[in-house]
């Protein structure tokens, strides 16, 4: 979730008269940091995942399932292990953003070793064992990107009623009793955050369309102690959502890599960067919102509206007078530059960033991308300020820099070394959206962290124009994109320039280089299936890993992790072709083939309790030792009955072959 500074909140309006204070002073600890850690060299390529679990309870006599607001108190239980041996500990949890998740990483990075790819699968089932030891019989930990009836009445236990006119939110819908209560940042981005925009977030999301579904489809929210504000956000045929909560209550899956120097984190940046509309796509597990069936199938787009803090001059609504700039995003969005000069023609949109700034960056010998970036970033204000934390030594502290750096949530994240630590300089990959099982989270994973191997190996490039890297984003969304949409990608990757020609003109700009090739020839538009399995005019990235695992044979790979990353490989190689079906599309396939669906969009309290079945069985397919009281194969008698009858395949043909394990042979 980002900076988790501990002290005493301040309200918007004691925080924006310290905005430019925190911009003045985080622009500081910046170049003091850059010019402590530039030369930084001869990191270990350490990498690590983020997953977040939803506590969902499924109670058989009720026939319902609700969110569990007990983060909180298990959250206190599964830390006591890093307390007690901070060095030394198999996982490591965080808070998030509502008080039904938690958030947990490996108690340690893993390092260069191929050996280490055979762990991450292992690790992340142990994390789950670890939370359901402390949830109890009737609540079961999923990693699911979003809660289908997440804003419907009654959605959490306990049960509680919103607060329209009060509260941190001021949501039709969104209770903040279950927003996270451990630590006040939470609430203070909920409340600063509505406060800034003058406004409630109006997050709308196209409904799909079926036979019987309202038209034009809009809820009577005079009906909910709506005031006005919401009739006024609210479009037609859209879902409205209307805080914070429905975005950050969201789950996803992250990889942060650490880099040998500033250069290479520059260089993986910048070339992940094009991937992640297309790992939004291959990993969509969103159908669903505020208990309608979405004609979007990824979360993305619900976030970065969800915390779109900008005003309306900043939007371009009404001309600047109180505001600086015209914002063309959110501040959670899709990047909006490259970072190495060598990439520099391809940043074909118009940047928007603090001039000051900038002439301060390049004053203290930051180079121009990277100055561009930071001032990017800084034209944001602080959202959440602590009052213990507005003075400080600029040349030993960071957290005025992190406090802006870490509420730029964006598809990637560029992460400078910590101060007075052994940590390096790092890169963020965070668009993919959480699977269900532990085996489909670690196939994301290790493909994504292969993938960068085998960048850094041969010297690839994936870099296109930012727009087209825009466009894409957009594109992700789209329901079935994966199989129905083309997105524009690099037609030539292997690059002329070697890593030390990289380097070399870091410094120098490219000026007369072949990296100044006219952009709009870079890219063609290509299918998912082509960019990850190829074809006869690309390599495609699954082949490239292969290749890069056949030259790494007489090394340190040895035949069982082979056989675990050809797994890994087969089911992203499958979602990418069609042969396995993306969570998003089981999902939503689930809820039009359920005998109470009213062919309306409505996903009911009855539907919503056989998914939560079905997504927890899915998610067991590869735990060891999770105990319930709840007989899972029995609950989904009724699910698999019409399944078999109505839909092309089973639910369990489809968990079959989505979790391909044990299908390569040793």
């Amino acid at each position: 979730m980002g900076l988790l500074s501990e002290g005493s909140p301040l309200d918007w309006t004691e925080t924006k008269a310290y905005a430019d204070h925190v911009r003045k002073h985080g622009i500081k600890q910046f170049i003091n940091l850059y010019h402590k850690l530039q030369d930084r060299t001869k990191d270990v390529l350490y990498w690590g995942d983020e997953v977040e679990y939803m506590l969902v309870k499924v109670s058989q006599e009720k026939k319902k399932a609700q969110l569990a607001l007990t983060a909180e108190p298990i959250l206190k239980e599964l830390q006591k292990a890093e307390q007690a041996n901070p060095k030394n500990h198999p996982t490591t949890w965080r808070p998030e953003y509502a008080n039904y998740m938690v958030e947990g990483t490996p108690g340690k990075p893993y390092g260069g070793m191929m050996a280490h790819f055979n762990v991450v699968e292992s690790n992340m089932r142990l994390r789950r064992e670890e939370i359901q030891k402390w949830c109890g019989e009737d609540i079961v930990p999923l990693s699911l990107t979003s809660y289908p009836r997440s804003g419907c009445p009654g959605f959490t236990d306990p049960e509680h009623t919103p607060t329209p006119s009060s509260g941190a939110s001021h949501s039709l819908f969104f209770p903040d009793e279950a927003i996270f209560p451990g630590h006040p940042r939470f609430k203070t981005l909920t409340r600063n955050i509505r406060q800034r925009r003058n406004k409630k977030v109006a997050i709308n999301i196209p409904v799909y369309k079926d036979k019987f579904t309202k038209s034009p489809y809009l809820d009577d929210f005079a009906a909910l102690g709506d005031d006005g504000e919401s009739q006024a956000g609210a479009k037609p045929d859209h879902i409205y959502m209307d805080c914070m909560g429905f975005g950050m209550g969201c789950s996803c899956l992250q990889v942060t890599f650490q880099a040998c120097n500033i250069t290479e984190a520059r260089k993986l940046y910048d070339d992940l960067a094009p991937l992640c509309p297309i790992m939004l796509a291959l990993s969509a597990a969103a159908p669903i919102y505020r208990g309608h069936l979405a004609d979007i199938d990824a979360r993305w787009t619900v976030i970065s509206q969800s915390v779109d803090d900008r005003t309306d001059e900043e939007r371009g609504e009404k001309p600047l007078k109180s505001d600086k700039f015209v914002i063309n995003k959110s501040r959670y969005d899709s990047i909006d530059s490259y970072l190495s000069p060598c990439y520099r023609c391809n940043n074909d949109i118009d940047l928007v960033y603090d001039h000051g700034i900038y002439k301060e960056l390049r004053a203290a010998d930051v180079d121009e991308p990277l100055s561009k970036h930071i001032a990017h970033l800084f034209i944001r204000d602080p959202v959440s300020l602590f009052s213990e934390k507005i003075n400080q030594d600029d040349e030993k502290d960071t957290d005025h820099f992190e406090n802006i750096q870490s509420t730029n949530w964006q598809t990637m994240r560029f992460k400078p070394p910590p101060p007075n630590s052994n940590i390096g300089w790092r890169v963020e990959f965070r668009p993919m959206e959480v699977q269900l099982s532990d085996f489909e989270n670690a196939a994301y994973t290790v493909f994504i962290v292969l993938l960068t191997r085998v960048i850094l190996t041969y010297g690839l490039s994936f870099v296109i124009p930012i727009s087209k890297v825009d466009e894409n984003m957009k594109t992700a969304h789209n329901r079935d994109a994966v199989l129905n949409d083309q997105f524009y990608f690099r037609k030539e990757i292997f690059t002329d320039c070697t890593p030390e020609e990289f380097t070399k003109c870091m410094p120098e700009y490219c000026a007369d280089s072949k990296c100044t090739n006219k952009t709009d020839e870079q890219c063609r538009l290509m299918s998912i299936n082509e960019i990850i399995n190829g074809s006869a005019d690309f390599p495609g990235m699954i082949p490239l890993i292969h290749g890069y695992l056949n030259s790494m044979e007489d090394q340190d790979l040895d035949v069982d992790t082979r056989c675990t990353i050809l797994n890994y490989l087969n089911l992203i190689s499958h979602r990418a072709s069609g042969k396995c079906e993306t969570t998003a599309r089981w999902m939503r396939n689930f809820v039009l083939h359920h005998p109470a669906y009213k062919q309306d969009s409505v996903v009911s309290d009855e539907i919503n309790f056989d998914l939560m079945y079905a997504c927890i069985e899915r998610s067991k397919c590869c735990m060891s030792a999770t105990k319930t009281n709840l007989t899972l194969p029995e609950a989904l008698v009724k699910s698999e009955k019409y399944l078999n009858k109505r839909n092309p395949y089973t639910y369990t043909n489809t968990i079959k072959e989505d979790l391909p394990n044990g299908d390569v042979d040793k």
